[in-house]
């Protein structure tokens, strides 16, 4: 519940045509000061204003990206609730936002665009690998099968690449985070869940090894086709497990061992493949029960990559999940340097 001072402040904050407009934006996409500039056709310097005072009121977050910073609403604390009943009496057909949505589309557009050139620079590389394995479909379904019906609750993806995750399961989550090294990368999922109609979602530029999340805060927490890319996947999976709340899930995806080698040089594969024990080894470090593995065969009649699937549950003896790397990796780091920039040749099994 708000104090009679938050409502206040929030309601101060909002009572204003321009920060009602950008409040009614932001409910619709993660906006830099540089898109709302254009789409309300006011300076920079004014906008920032707005939005620090927005930002002051607990009505909107913001988070940086590289040189960029991203703003959002709110999803949880005391204004959350104040949000939603400001938002939902908005006349849809009122021409001052209608006006504003068609210049976020064209925003929206062009940033599509963007993405897509520096996409279609990396697309060849994940065509040649997936090539190598079952379809995509098949290993969505796979995944699905493992992670069972209904709601995911809160979700979080590491090493999100083109955020085909958080499009799969995003719509079933009450919250969908997308974590990824490479600005360009999140550049690329923005543009592709913008295009495919998902909304609610986050998306932060971080480290595998350091996700800047808070612990313990997500029911299920995925690395999808990032541990072949790291020197130090143990490091990874401890990590992902500080991230798992009670009762929560870590899924893996990967490929299981094998014996091509040219993927290390073409596209930086540092592993060739875990086997089934040697992830249950480690979501057993990281206080998880592995419930569940499934592989997935190569097209038939190739020497292709099998893809496994491992499910990590909640265990009640966790209490050591954020102990250092050192205690749980099961084998000594690399002494390689080490490229925490795994997405940017990550493909989309």
């Amino acid at each position: 519940m708000a104090s009679v001072g938050v409502v206040l402040d929030a309601l101060k904050a909002i009572g204003e045509e321009t920060r009602l407009r950008i409040v009614a934006l932001l409910g619709r996409a993660e906006l830099t000061v540089t898109d709302l500039t254009e789409i309300l056709g006011q300076s920079q310097p004014r906008v920032s204003r707005h939005l620090k005072l927005l930002v002051d009121a607990g009505i909107v977050a913001k988070h940086r990206e590289g040189t960029w910073v991203f703003f959002r609403l709110v999803d949880g604390g005391p204004t959350a609730g104040l949000l939603a009943g400001v938002l939902g009496p908005f006349d849809d057909t009122d021409p001052i936002l209608v006006a504003d949505r068609s210049r976020l589309a064209s925003v929206q557009e062009r940033r599509a665009l963007n993405a897509l050139g520096y996409f279609e620079l990396i697309a060849p590389i994940w065509d040649e690998e997936r090539s190598l394995h079952a379809a995509e479909a098949a290993v969505e379904a796979a995944i699905g099968d493992v992670i069972g019906d209904g709601d995911v609750g809160r979700l979080v993806d590491l090493g999100t690449g083109t955020g085909r995750i958080l499009q799969l399961l995003g719509p079933r989550a009450v919250r969908a985070v997308g974590v990824d090294a490479s600005h360009s990368m999140l550049s690329v999922a923005r543009a592709n869940l913008e295009r495919s109609g998902v909304t609610g979602y986050e998306l932060r530029q971080g480290d595998v090894y350091s996700p800047p999340l808070d612990a313990a805060s997500f029911d299920l927490v995925v690395i999808h086709q990032v541990l072949h890319y790291l020197d130090d996947p143990a490091r990874a999976i401890l990590e992902a497990a500080r991230l798992v709340a009670p009762d929560g899930r870590l899924l893996v995806v990967d490929f299981a061992p094998h014996r091509h080698e040219f993927l290390r040089d073409a596209q930086a594969h540092r592993r060739l493949g875990f086997d089934h024990d040697q992830v249950r080894h480690w979501l057993d470090l990281a206080g998880l029960h592995c419930s569940n593995i499934r592989d997935l065969a190569p097209p038939a009649g190739t020497d292709g990559l099998t893809v496994t699937v491992w499910l990590g549950v909640d265990r009640d003896d966790r209490s050591d999940r954020t102990q250092t790397n050192d205690t749980a990796s099961a084998e000594p780091a690399s002494t390689a340097p080490s490229s925490n920039n795994s997405s940017t040749l990550k493909g989309v099994a």
